[in-house]
């Protein structure tokens, strides 16, 4: 870097606009002229050290939508005021259970707008971007950073999964991540894609400066153990995807946390993290097999419509699908209560 970049990038931390030594970093233009969005990046993880800490637990918000199928921007700020007596890390926006498949481009960049305006500063926001295409994704990750997003969590693409193979995987997020003016944390769900991020594609982009960690929702403890370990001697930080494994991601090194369950059960989601580094495991694993049932029932059995009706029997707005998402039926309601009732939830 020269004298004069150098003298840029402190400037910009001494105005807080890259607070190196705080918990979150904010947006910057893609591109600076003689600088680009990239390479102030890799400029300011040389200048700090290290990458964003993205350890804690974060509810994947759900999207409520009025009776007309559209966005209840007052709703969203409703549940999240209520959220914000919760000591959550942060919010994720647009993941899979915020709907994001069924919503505009710019539903999903006005819901981050709105969450990034109801919720502190000191809360990260880590908001979804991913698309098919790679060029669609930088450009959904730019209008995502410009909406207030702390970070960006890109899914795996995945229409045409025959040919995603780690080099094509590895291309993607190494240009998104280039063309990213906020950190970038992958994200593998082969519930909803059918597709696994490879281990060593994952190996290779933790070393990448603007990658800072991974969301595996596949809930293979073994593999994000071998994760972990291959990945220790990078500034890479991985969470586990879901409450019903979170204690065990912990015990092999992930560092927090994106649950659905917290939208419905977030005290003690985050109960449980608080026990964990407490050094409490029994107590920890008791709240553990307490969470599994619930979170089953709202995840891989009955999915988002089980979920936004918990959210009504805890006092938050959960309200309709987006078609073609159906209600649950009166037997399916009957089942997810039961999960939640017999763990003492109900």
């Amino acid at each position: 870097m020269t004298l004069v970049e150098i003298k840029f990038l402190k400037m910009m931390a001494c105005c807080r606009l890259f607070p190196l030594l705080g918990s979150a970093w904010h947006p910057v233009p893609r591109t600076l002229g003689w600088l680009s969005g990239s390479e102030l990046i890799r400029g300011i993880c040389s200048e700090a050290g290290k990458k964003l800490d993205i350890k804690g637990i974060y509810p994947p918000i759900s999207t409520p939508f009025n009776q007309k199928e559209e966005v209840d921007y007052t709703r969203l700020e409703e549940n999240l005021q209520k959220y914000s007596r919760i000591p959550f890390r942060g919010f994720v926006v647009q993941g899979s259970n915020g709907e994001y498949a069924y919503l505009t481009r710019e539903e999903r960049v006005e819901v981050v707008h709105r969450v990034r305006q109801a919720v502190p500063k000191e809360k990260l926001l880590l908001a979804g971007s991913g698309c098919e295409s790679t060029q669609a994704t930088v450009e959904m990750t730019n209008l995502m950073a410009q909406a207030g997003a702390d970070a960006v969590l890109v899914v795996t693409p995945c229409y045409y999964r025959g040919s995603m193979t780690s080099a094509a995987l590895i291309h993607h997020y190494t240009k998104v991540a280039d063309m990213s003016p906020v950190p970038v944390v992958l994200y593998s769900v082969p519930g909803n894609t059918s597709l696994e991020l490879p281990v060593d594609a994952i190996i290779a982009l933790s070393q990448h400066p603007n990658i800072v960690g991974l969301k595996d929702s596949g809930g293979d403890i073994t593999r994000i153990a071998l994760i972990v370990h291959k990945t220790q001697k990078q500034d890479f930080q991985v969470l586990s995807g879901s409450a019903g494994f979170l204690l065990a991601g912990y015990s092999v090194g992930a560092v927090g946390g994106v649950c659905a369950l917290a939208n419905i059960l977030g005290a003690q989601v985050c109960e449980l993290e608080k026990l964990w580094w407490a050094g409490q495991w029994d107590k920890a694993r008791d709240l553990q097999y307490r969470l599994i049932e619930p979170n089953t029932a709202v995840t891989r059995k009955f999915g988002i419509p089980a979920l936004k009706q918990a959210m009504e029997w805890f006092g938050y707005y959960g309200g309709p699908c987006r078609p073609p998402l159906l209600p649950l039926t009166d037997s399916e309601m009957k089942e997810v209560q039961r999960a939640f009732s017999s763990n003492g939830w109900l």
